[in-house]
């Protein structure tokens, strides 16, 4: 929607329209009056060239005009004089693609048949002088490819920030180690350095559900992993040895989503979660062996993450897509406490993810079917006052967004001064936990895809200092977390999609899952650093499927400005152009604003598991 304000002025034809702008809208406006100049000028031209040609032709017979069109069949573009090459700008479909990255949106899908003649009145077209630019007119596809390169290579390489140099070195740090220096913080100081990172390889599998693999759980001492899957069924690994100690029914009717160990439980109380809205807790025994499991709390839809507080063996809160944050107290008969229904207006958002702040207990974040991550206090939740919410983020440019945004997980910093949301279909955005109500991003993280499944993200190293996320291309992406580039970029799962990222507590390493039935341990063993082999190519790829995937959808922009210019365009077409063209489907479309989905709702595109 376009928000009036008195600030810019863009002239359409007809009325003058007030449009307030932000930075990156006044971009585009500013490419898109470029174009609009261009228009009139390639207009101009082309009356220009044509009056010329019909004053010649008035003059030389017809056979003079054969023979020279016979002359002229086999010379290229470079080979016919300057004066008399058509003079162009650039396609109107190629300035709708640069504006959308400006805008940080999905590329305008525009059809071939657009003409190159100026859509505006004649009266919007005087006191612009004409100034010829001869250029040389390549094929129209070629241009369409280096456009489209150019536009990706100018949104792959936006918001990004020079890299730093190494912190951690090994033989000094080695040295300090064994004259006792420093020795205490050796281990942090491995785990967190950008070398080690980009040395991360395959190490082995854990191999023994029947099912995708939807969560994974180190204890807080490392020795032991929990894996929990579509197969029912939970599994303790002893990780190190690459053997499955414990295998038990969870006790769940459908898709296990979660399964953790609660802190200072001696690792022998695990709580679960699952599609069937069930929150589950599991009895272990130290003979290895399950006691039992029982039923401690119910959503009326899907329950996809527990979040633990940090220093209770008793308290975890759980989120569903019934819009309800339950907490959980296992020292009560009954356990379950209704803390709060997530609301946006009068309208619930169901939930897909919730964490407790590890240095402010008391509060916890969560997200879900819209672009908001909200922050509650336990202390003072009142839904009669900004419906209990604390203060909410969303990155600027999907505030006002009419496409159906999602955040799929979000996660706090090991310190509880940052958040981390990655959302459906788009990037993963960090915001600054501290900040007020309302705060934009301070980081981007781009080059995945998060489409196919409700996909995690999280932090890596004992500082926080990378940020690790799977994709639907089946890659595990680590970015460096001050200057989001990518440093790490391996394959991950041959089932196409890795949804778990799990860094190991104490050790550089970490356990991944996905579609593929078994869990890949990672460690950085590798002898040289990775060279990001074929990562460009693989970004690109994603980001060109995300586009289509938006258009297909009807998302819309964030201004109408887009809509009207190419809505004027099509309205210009030569009746002969729009006869020809109502026989034939072109690929690409373009969306009306009013063409978009208005259901209730979250997306029918997010799937909430993974088989």
């Amino acid at each position: 929607s376009v928000r009036l304000d008195s600030s810019e002025m863009l002239e359409t034809a007809g009325p003058s329209y007030r449009i307030g702008l932000s930075g990156a809208n006044k971009r585009m406006l500013h490419l898109l009056k470029k174009a609009k100049v261009q228009l009139i000028k390639i207009d101009q031209q082309k009356q220009l060239k044509l009056s010329q040609l019909s004053s010649k032709e008035s003059q030389v017979p017809v056979s003079g005009k054969r023979r020279r069109r016979r002359r002229r069949v086999g010379l290229s573009s470079k080979e016919i004089p300057a004066q008399e090459q058509p003079l162009r700008g650039p396609r109107i479909k190629h300035v709708c693609r640069a504006a959308a990255v400006a805008l940080g949106q999905p590329r305008a899908m525009v059809p071939d048949d657009i003409p190159r003649l100026s859509a505006l009145p004649l009266h919007e077209r005087e006191g612009i002088t004409f100034s010829p630019a001869a250029e040389d007119v390549a094929d129209d596809d070629d241009d369409d490819d280096d456009d489209d390169d150019e536009a990706m290579e100018s949104w792959l390489g936006a918001e990004l920030h020079d890299l730093r140099g190494p912190i951690w070195q090994a033989v000094p740090s080695l040295r300090s180690r064994e004259i006792g220096r420093n020795s205490r913080q050796f281990v942090r100081h491995v785990c967190g350095a950008r070398g080690l990172v980009q040395r991360l390889e395959l190490q082995g599998r854990l191999e023994r559900h029947t099912g995708c693999v939807n969560t994974l759980h180190f204890n807080p001492s490392g020795t032991r992993l929990a894996s929990g899957s579509d197969d029912l069924r939970v599994v303790i690994w002893d990780w190190a040895i690459r053997r499955a100690e414990l295998e038990f029914d969870s006790g769940h009717k459908s898709n296990v989503f979660q399964a953790k160990f609660l802190p200072h439980s001696g690792d022998s109380t695990l709580a679960m979660c699952a599609r069937d809205g069930q929150i589950r807790v599991a009895e272990l025994s130290a003979m290895q062996r399950c006691k039992n499991t029982k039923r401690v709390g119910q959503h009326k839809g899907a329950a996809h993450k527990l979040a633990l507080e940090p220093d209770s063996p008793c308290l975890f809160l759980s989120a569903g897509e019934d819009a309800v944050v339950l907490g959980i107290d296992l020292r009560l008969a009954r356990p379950s406490n209704k803390l709060v229904v997530v609301k946006e207006g009068d309208k619930k958002v169901g939930l897909y993810t919730i964490y407790v702040n590890p240095a402010k207990t008391h509060q916890f974040a969560v997200g879900g079917r819209d672009q908001y991550v909200r922050i509650y206090d336990q202390r003072k939740i009142n839904e009669n006052e900004n419906n209990g919410v604390l203060k909410k983020f969303c990155p600027s440019h999907l505030v006002s967004s009419e496409s159906k945004t999602n955040i799929t997980c979000l996660v706090y910093s090991h310190d509880g001064t940052e958040l981390l949301s990655s959302y459906n279909d788009e990037d993963i955005y960090l915001f600054d936990a501290n900040h007020s109500d309302g705060a934009d991003y301070s980081r981007r993280y781009k080059g995945h895809r998060n489409n196919a499944t409700v996909k995690g993200v999280n932090f890596y190293g004992p500082r926080s200092e990378f940020v690790v996320s799977g994709s639907d291309c089946g890659h595990i992406y680590l970015w460096d977390k001050d200057s989001a580039r990518i440093v790490q970029f391996m394959e991950g799962d041959k089932g196409g999609v890795v949804n778990c990222l799990e860094p190991h507590p104490h050790l550089p390493g970490m356990a991944t899952s996905g579609l593929d039935h078994d869990i890949k341990l990672w460690a950085p063993t590798a002898e040289s650093p990775t060279v990001l082999k074929g990562l460009k190519e693989v970004m690109k790829k994603n980001k060109r499927q995300r586009d289509e995937d938006s258009m297909r959808h009807g998302d819309q922009y964030d201004t109408q400005l887009l809509w009207f210019l190419m809505r004027h365009m099509r309205n210009r077409r030569p009746a002969r152009a729009r006869r020809e063209g109502a026989d034939t489907d072109t690929e690409e479309s373009w969306s009306s604003p009013d063409s978009s989905d208005e259901e209730e709702g979250g997306p029918d595109h997010v799937q909430c598991m993974s088989s």
